[in-house]
């Protein structure tokens, strides 16, 4: 288990994405995923109000998590994020929308508190001070313990955190954004300021849309909404050079190349659980995987020496 920032939050090194319940994964198979998430040893559930509102026109993801942690009676044992900001109709940082959308979080997923509450994405309309005064309201109301921050630029993520200092009030204690060994733009300021205020990062497309599963190739037709996404990197010298190695990589380990890219990214400085998600159970495997492996020095090195752009 490894903790989110400073705080008491024990999570599992891999943390369980949940935007395709209700999208590609119906309630069904949510539940066996979850299922086979906790019973690995998983803990760390992340969600959002708008997971996938794209699909279903209803924050279905959290209507499933809901009902599932009500039928198996194991929300104390969870660590549970979703995020507010994006849903439509409820978006930006606004008092009034946080207002609304915790309720209504709460209503969907069926608790009395969230354990990590994520600003979705950063509001330049809102003052940062007014956002954080809300959080720290329903910090105090105990419907939330620790807030965080999704998609911040590192002088906009900086700025809330001196704000919050000399304010008194909630820090943000993890950021979330893209990083994975074909994206690699989180390595810069942002990162810096990660790691000289003590937060924890929780990095998504960890698989870069589905392309470091090892899936993707020159002619394969790979069935998946991500498809047309994950493929592009196909189209870069940099891109093939990276999987070539991350495939053989996962083929010296005996294991999935999924599984070697995920064990590179809880390796890297500030990264404490990567987000993943599974369509289904066999998807789930070789992430649950990546727990479980240490790549060595060499192998580190020698992933890292082919994905820099």
């Amino acid at each position: 288990m490894r903790s989110i920032g400073t705080t008491d939050l024990s999570v599992f090194p891999i943390a369980l994405g949940t935007n395709v319940f209700g999208w590609t994964a119906d309630k069904e198979t949510s539940f066996a995923v979850m299922d086979a998430y906790t019973e690995g040893g998983g803990n760390f559930i992340d969600t959002a109000d708008v997971y996938p509102y794209w699909a279903t026109r209803e924050s279905t993801s959290e209507v499933f998590i809901g009902e599932w942690m009500a039928k198996r009676g194991n929300r104390d044992s969870l660590v549970l994020a979703t995020k507010v900001g994006m849903l439509e109709g409820h978006k930006g940082l606004s008092p009034a929308t946080i207002r609304t959308a915790v309720e209504n979080s709460l209503r969907r997923l069926g608790t009395e508190w969230i354990d990590l509450y994520w600003a979705h994405v950063d509001d330049h309309d809102t003052p940062l001070a007014e956002t954080l005064d809300t959080f720290d309201a329903l910090i105090r109301e105990g419907k939330v313990r620790h807030v965080g921050a999704s998609n911040y630029a590192a002088d906009r993520l900086a700025e809330a955190l001196r704000i919050a200092e000399e304010e008194a009030l909630p820090r943000y204690v993890a950021l979330q954004q893209p990083y994975n060994l074909v994206e690699r733009g989180y390595e810069d300021e942002l990162r810096d300021v990660v790691a000289r205020e003590r937060l924890s990062s929780t990095p998504y497309f960890g698989l870069a849309r589905g392309f470091l599963t090892g899936k993707y190739a020159p002619g394969t037709v790979v069935d998946s909404p991500r498809a047309e996404q994950a493929a592009k990197y196909l189209h870069t010298e940099h891109g093939r050079r990276t999987l070539e190695e991350l495939v053989r990589v996962a083929g010296e380990r005996e294991v999935q190349p999924a599984t070697v890219a995920l064990a590179w990214l809880a390796a890297q400085p500030t990264v404490t659980a990567p987000i993943s998600s599974a369509r289904d159970v066999a998807q789930l495997a070789p992430l649950m995987a990546a727990a479980e492996l240490v790549l060595s020095p060499d192998e580190l090195r020698r992933l890292d020496d082919a994905s820099q752009a």
